[in-house]
């Protein structure tokens, strides 16, 4: 059975929405033709916005009729979705049908069809995670397999000599690596976040990097600099060996390079993690707020308030967190009197979710085109109720596979480290005097590679279960750090297993 990666096209991401937007326009009198007329105009639907303006275009400038020019692009269209809508708009208008049910009927299908596609790309994340750690295991140990092969007296006794210090370095260096960025390419195929216009976090990052990597540089080509790197790790076990007798967690001054390392990566991750998180507490208790906002609109509404009045009786309710802020602005806004579309505009420079975004959208086209009819706005209520419903129980069903890194990053550590403590420490193996030294300076070299590997693992982990790559700075320090604690502390480990043999 072939496996699906590709998760579905962005534009059918868009139809739902659109389909939402143009059967709210039809319960307030307008056309669909009239509705494709003001989609022109809604960037945030960049298929919808360039669709609607071919249809115009067929329309006004080459004299069709808009049933014909739907007709023509419900044919020439590659999304099925999409034909298929335009198609049943042209059939249901000829054999004069209702078209308000039609699309209610054809906007509840799609949604459903929304649902069965959320399910089905989560379980090609899950499928794609334990492809991932599967791989990471091969990759462990194949390195586990030179690494033994490698020893003189094992290659003596097959009758061969095997240098494998080259594909080590290829497995922990280049293998592992790769691994990581093609089920990265992999993730971001089959998973897409809520939040938009979010490349700032990602610019952050280059002053922190720029900073890591004079650090390095500073490290190993100032002596200065490293002697006080040096005595300020010295101080810090002594303090550990004062404070934790019990823990044996070796010479620090042996994993001088990969503390740095860890140190590089991490500072080159803070920033933009901060920074995302505050941007992701603000959307997501976003996501979760409106629903129950555009209700209470719809429910104010019903009484016989305005659309102003019931947006502003519905923004003081209280329980809506942070997400409270925007809406007490917006509040503050329709009292002094700004126009729904600069208050949209305002939003769109404070929020990052496209989901809230787009139902500001359509209850502000709702209002703007038909007054903001209580059935139009009971519609968008519960239909944004099933888009936050949908989202929610995606992040829920993948929160469990935040816990597999950590796990993998452990056992990448304690494999990488046992693996050369036999090599170095057995004495029924015998190591050349000249493979012991060479095996030993490259210690630390290799632990880099294991930090380096749990770093990128981080933003694989982000991205599938956040849809951003964002979201893995958070999980690269955390990361980073489990694996140098675990090459710090598996000494301790090693003896205790060591000890029960």
């Amino acid at each position: 059975m072939k496996l699906q990666l590709r998760s579905e096209k962005p534009e059918n991401e868009e139809l739902p929405f659109a389909f939402m937007l143009i059967t709210l326009m039809a319960s307030c009198g307008l056309s669909p033709y009239e509705s494709f007329k003001r989609l022109r105009f809604v960037d945030l639907l960049p298929f919808v916005q360039k669709e609607s303006n071919e249809i115009v275009r067929r329309v006004e400038v080459l004299d069709a009729d808009p049933l014909s020019a739907m007709q023509e692009r419900a044919e020439e269209t590659s999304l099925e979705d999409y034909g298929d809508f335009l198609r049943g708009y042209v059939s249901t208008v000829k054999s004069g049908g209702s078209i308000t049910n039609y699309l209610k009927s054809k906007l509840r299908s799609t949604f459903d069809i929304r649902v069965a596609a959320a399910t089905r790309s989560i379980e090609r994340l899950e499928t794609l995670v334990e492809a991932y750690m599967a791989v990471l295991l091969v990759l462990m140990s194949v390195y586990i397999l030179v690494a033994v092969i490698s020893l003189s007296s094992f290659s003596a006794t097959l009758g061969f000599v095997f240098n494998g210090q080259i594909l080590i370095y290829l497995v922990l260096f280049f293998f592992m690596p790769l691994a990581s960025i093609i089920f990265m390419a992999f993730a971001h195929l089959s998973r897409r976040g809520t939040l938009i216009n979010i490349k700032r976090i990602y610019l952050k990052s280059i002053p922190s990097a720029i900073i890591g990597l004079a650090i390095l540089l500073g490290v190993f080509l100032v002596p200065e600099v490293r002697e006080a790197f040096i005595s300020s790790i010295s101080s810090i076990r002594k303090t550990i060996n004062a404070a934790l007798p019990f823990i044996h967690i070796g010479s620090l001054l042996d994993y001088v390079v990969p503390i740095i390392t860890t140190l590089s990566l991490s500072l080159i991750s803070i920033l933009p993690a901060v920074e995302y998180s505050r941007i992701l507490k603000i959307n997501l208790k976003a996501e979760e707020s409106m629903p129950s906002f555009l209700r209470d609109v719809s429910e104010n509404r019903k009484t016989g308030m305005s659309p102003e009045k019931s947006m502003f009786q519905a923004a003081t309710r209280k329980g809506y967190g942070v997400f409270g802020e925007i809406l007490k602005r917006i509040v503050n806004q329709i009292e002094w009197g700004v126009p729904l579309r600069d208050i949209f505009t305002d939003l769109k420079s404070r929020l990052r979710s496209w989901h809230v975004l787009m139902n500001f959208l359509i209850l502000i086209e709702t209002i703007e085109v038909g007054g903001g009819p209580a059935e139009a706005l009971d519609l968008l209520a519960s239909y944004s109720e099933k888009t936050r419903d949908v989202e929610k129980n995606k992040r829920e069903m993948l929160r469990p596979y935040i816990v597999l890194p950590f796990i993998w990053t452990i056992l990448m550590a304690l494999t990488f480290m046992f693996t050369f403590y036999v090599i170095t420490h057995l004495p029924t193996i015998g190591i050349s005097v000249i493979t012991l030294p060479a095996l030993k300076s490259q210690m630390a070299l290799f632990s880099c590679a294991i930090i380096f590997q749990s770093w990128l693992s981080g933003f694989f982990i982000g991205k599938v279960t956040q849809g951003t790559f964002a979201a893995g700075f958070k999980y690269s320090i955390l990361l980073s750090l489990t694996a140098l604690t675990s090459l710090l502390l598996s000494q301790n480990i090693i003896d205790l297993i060591m000890g029960m043999l």
